[in-house]
């Protein structure tokens, strides 16, 4: 398997990479709205503006997501080192020599991300609310306030790779002595 990873810098304290992935998500991610907006009658130009401000705005609104999981985590006292971006997610990324942590921790540094994106989906609804009712900017601020919504209440279905599936796991485990699995 693959393992590449391209260094994106520091933000807020923790390291960036993607994966090759996160370069063909975006393009599926391009094609999937040109094709959405195309259908509902936009202009070649319109939906080509607007896919074009999409996809930044995308992975700014799964950043916001992994910050919020990154406060979260400092809250806690066992912070998070970075996020690595893939297809079209991105994974919060926690120390390695981590010592095994109370199911608290693990539940309260999941709940960051979803809390953060729930926040900015009220004033990405906001926006939506206030923009002209035509144009690229209306289509791009719905696009933002359903990429918000859906890393809100999306994160919190319960598979395993998604926060849902972190609380699920450690939430019958509350209240035990960290390290113990009950």
């Amino acid at each position: 398997m693959n393992r590449q990873r391209w260094s994106l810098g520091r933000l807020a304290g923790l390291e960036l990479s993607a994966g090759p992935s996160a370069l063909l998500g975006s393009v599926a991610l391009a094609g999937l709205l040109t094709a959405v907006l195309r259908r509902a009658g936009r202009s070649p130009y319109h939906t080509a503006a607007v896919t074009a401000a999409a996809i930044p705005l995308h992975w700014t609104a799964d950043l916001w997501h992994h910050i919020g999981h990154a406060a979260a985590a400092r809250q806690t006292g066992y912070p998070m080192r970075g996020v690595h971006f893939w297809g079209v997610l991105g994974t919060s990324l926690y120390p390695v020599d981590e010592p095994p942590l109370p199911a608290e921790v693990h539940i309260r540094r999941a709940l960051g991300g979803p809390a953060a994106s729930l926040i900015a989906a009220v004033l990405s609804a906001v926006l939506w609310r206030l923009s002209p009712r035509k144009g690229p900017a209306r289509d791009l601020a719905l696009i933002t306030l359903l990429e918000h919504l859906n890393l809100g209440f999306g994160a919190l279905l319960p598979v395993p790779i998604f926060d849902g599936g972190t609380i699920r796991t450690w939430w019958p485990r509350r209240r035990l002595p960290a390290g113990e699995t009950g």
